[in-house]
């Protein structure tokens, strides 16, 4: 008794000198980037302040503005395929440096930055929302804390799935010790979207970087401006831990630019389409380099009529709505059984009319902009395809006060029922804010309708019984599910990221991802050098002997023999056959 009451106290003294050591002030430097250029303080020259129309074709510049007012920032260079090789081979150079460093420089590293975007959420956010028209709090969401949660569990694991590990070495090894290494790739490349331009800059960024590698991003022509500015941070923070410098670039362009990239890295990420994810992997079979493709989705939403219907609507109406479809594995399939079908529909219907597009830094909206031009083009063919087909429209949100120039950067939410799956809308992924809602009667129904689809990113299912959401669940094809919420599964950034079919294939995020950024190398060496060594055994020596099939098949029976006693009787003979002096078959053939 007294031993476990000793064991309690000494646990609970552990407790305590953890608890006070997190009381004491973390000694991380701070760090002044400059935002001089980036600050709208509302004394805007002429040529970041006129309207600005977009060109319908590609230059040699990256032309950049402001989707919800239109009001334009400025432009960068749209680099050509030696300047692209140029900047990797920078980058080359660097991460052979940083490839030495110790995970204790990595982690000072990522506090410096942990510290930076905490001390600075509006400024990353406003940049964010700038760039790309979603509002603050959608920033905070999805740009900020991902961020922060990614880098946490960085710090408090990451060092620990890089470092060797151990496995069985099986019976015939038992002799040697086996392990996996992993070690830097060289240098990532990242090709990445526009709806989240600071986290998906550093997710890629921060795997890379810790697992000792450097990294070249192409961020998306619609959110090049911000994407630029945060490259600062990045640089700023290494450069305060002594770290190389262009160990992390970002490059600006068009497809021509994203082509060089692929032919000139160690290791591909690319967020986006399917139809430009397979021209990747063409390009990437060139040098054979190891892809991962997150290509979106059509997510299934699934309600069960168990469930407490306002919150599951709330829930849906952020899925949905969030930044104008600008969401991480957004919902576009809503699927809810007949039985709360009406209630279901006239709850999000209320919360959808409540909704306000509009400029999110002007204003208290729900909704931002759309970030593409001529994407509303796209929303309202979907939305008329579904019309012409029998559906209906319930319910639809306002837009609020805009300019006259930025009218197509917006679409109001809107709420469509009577939808089947001959409709395009239902097929096809929108990304933007449409809830197109359709009946189920059994779970079975609903499982054979959420895998109708060509895409397999997530799904979400509600239900009283988590029992019953989990089995749902279990059963639909995708790679990321939300049993009784909707993308938790992306705030556990210990867990991988990433879908199948038309929505891809490999992990970013959790072990995987970052184990991902290594060459994986198999190591096995000897468990008691030098007292054992492996030699070959005398009847497989060359010339091998004529009883080394014999010997051969005795000792693949003593290892891997079912029955005790047939193992047995299997290491007499091969204990028999090693002492028994060996015949070499050529001198058999001689004598014959």
């Amino acid at each position: 008794m007294a031993f476990w009451w000793a064991l309690l106290v000494i646990a609970f003294a552990c407790a305590i000198c953890r608890l006070l050591l997190m009381l004491i002030p973390s000694n991380v430097p701070p760090m002044d980037v400059d935002t001089s250029d980036v600050l709208d303080d509302g004394n805007q020259t002429k040529d970041n302040s006129f309207i600005y129309i977009p060109s319908r074709r590609h230059t040699d510049k990256v032309q950049c503005y402001e989707p919800a007012t239109m009001k334009y920032l400025g432009y960068f260079p749209a680099l050509k395929p030696d300047e692209v090789k140029e900047r990797v081979a920078q980058t080359r150079k660097a991460q052979k440096i940083w490839a030495k460093s110790s995970f204790k420089q990595r982690r000072l590293f990522l506090r410096i930055l942990l510290k930076y975007i905490i001390e600075h959420q509006d400024l990353i956010c406003n940049i964010s929302s700038r760039d790309t028209g979603k509002t603050m709090v959608d920033a905070s969401l999805g740009e900020i804390m991902t961020t922060c949660e990614k880098i946490h569990w960085l710090l408090s694991e990451g060092e620990k799935w890089l470092k060797p590990e151990y496995r069985s070495c099986g019976r015939s090894m038992l002799h040697k010790i086996a392990k996996v290494e992993f070690s830097p790739l060289g240098v990532v490349g990242a090709i990445v979207s526009w709806n989240y331009p600071f986290h998906n800059i550093f997710n890629p960024m921060l795997a890379a970087v810790f697992s000792g590698n450097g990294i070249v991003i192409k961020v998306s022509e619609h959110a090049s401006w911000s994407g630029c500015f945060y490259l600062r941070i990045i640089q700023t923070a290494l450069a305060a831990v002594g770290a190389p410098e262009n160990l992390v670039e970002v490059i600006t362009g068009f497809a021509e630019t994203g082509e060089a990239l692929v032919s000139s890295v160690d290791k591909i990420i690319f967020v986006g389409s399917p139809g430009v994810g397979k021209m990747i992997m063409r390009s990437a079979a060139d040098t054979l380099i190891p892809v991962t493709l997150e290509l979106g989705g059509k997510d299934a939403f699934i309600v069960c009529e168990d469930v407490d219907v306002p919150h599951v609507a709330q829930v849906a109406a952020r899925g949905a709505l969030q930044s104008s479809g600008q969401n991480c594995a957004g919902a576009e399939r809503f699927y809810v059984h007949k039985d709360v079908y009406s209630s279901f529909v006239a709850e999000v219907s209320k919360i959808v009319k409540s909704v306000t597009a509009g400029p999110p830094l002007s204003g208290k909206y729900d909704m931002g902009a759309i970030c593409m031009q001529e994407h509303s083009e796209k929303l309202q063919y979907l939305v008329h395809d579904a019309l012409d087909k029998g559906a209906e429209i319930v319910a639809r949100g306002s837009v609020g006060n805009i300019g006259e120039g930025a009218v197509d950067q917006y679409f109001p939410p809107t709420v469509i029922v009577n939808v089947n799956h001959t409709m395009k809308l239902m097929q096809e992924e929108a990304f933007g804010p449409i809830l197109p809602i359709m009946k189920f009667s059994s779970d079975d129904e609903a499982v054979q309708l959420a895998n109708d689809s060509k895409y397999g990113l997530g799904c979400a299912v509600f239900s009283g019984s988590q029992r019953r959401a989990k089995h749902i669940a279990s059963q639909l094809h995708c790679g990321v599910a939300a049993v009784n919420d909707f993308a938790s599964s992306y705030m556990c950034q210990s867990l991988p990221f990433g879908g199948v079919k038309d929505s891809g294939f490999g992990r970013f995020a959790g072990i995987e991802g970052l184990r991902a950024c290594c060459l994986v190398k198999s190591v096995v060496e000897d468990r008691f050098w030098p007292f054992i060594k492996t030699k070959i055994p005398k009847p497989i020596q060359y010339p091998v002997a004529e009883n080394g099939f014999e010997f051969q098949e005795s000792l693949v029976e003593t290892l891997y023999g079912l029955n005790i006693w047939d193992r047995l009787r299997a290491l007499v003979n091969v204990l028999k056959l090693l002492s028994e002096q060996p015949t070499p078959t050529s001198n058999r053939r001689r004598n014959d």
